[in-house]
């Protein structure tokens, strides 16, 4: 399994954040622009938490496991596979909805003295805050669950769970 690049979830964002501006100027120019609903900011962060309370849960397991606690719980691979695909998954839709808020977050920066757009304005911010924390928390739950060193078979560091 591949892990994620920052980079390229960077990529997501900013060109989902162009594509967003322009088409929030170009929806403006035509009649109204789409509003930005108070439940995204809201959505995500739900998410964040998940990611992180996953990725918290799955470290103190397999922390209890390596020092061979009595009461410690195995963590199943596949399990720990599945949770880093959902982490993956996230962070590239997070970087994808982040992007477009963010981008009409910007172009709702000209209209800052319409109250509605104004509020529009605060969610789409609050949008990308929250997306980045998705993006924050999938790579923490990633790191978790990477394998250590194998050095018997290829010796080239860790590799993500599989």
């Amino acid at each position: 399994m591949k892990e994620l690049r920052i980079r390229m979830l960077a990529g997501v964002f900013v060109v989902a954040g162009v594509l967003s501006w322009a088409g929030a100027r170009l929806w403006n120019s035509v009649g109204t622009l789409p509003s930005v609903p108070l439940a995204a900011p809201i959505v995500l962060a739900l998410i964040a938490v998940v990611l992180l309370a996953t990725a918290l849960s799955l470290r103190a397991r397999l922390r209890a496991q390596r020092e061979r606690r009595p009461e410690a719980k195995g963590v199943d691979p596949l399990m720990a596979a599945r949770a880093v695909v959902f982490g993956q998954s996230s962070a590239l839709v997070a970087a994808l909805v982040a992007g477009m808020y963010g981008g009409t977050g910007v172009f709702l920066l000209e209209l800052l003295d319409i109250p509605a757009r104004r509020d529009q304005a605060v969610y789409a911010g609050l949008s990308v805050v929250a997306g980045i924390g998705v993006v924050a928390a999938a790579l923490f739950l990633e790191r978790v669950c990477r394998l250590p060193e194998d050095d018997e078979h290829n010796g080239t560091g860790a590799a993500p769970a599989r």
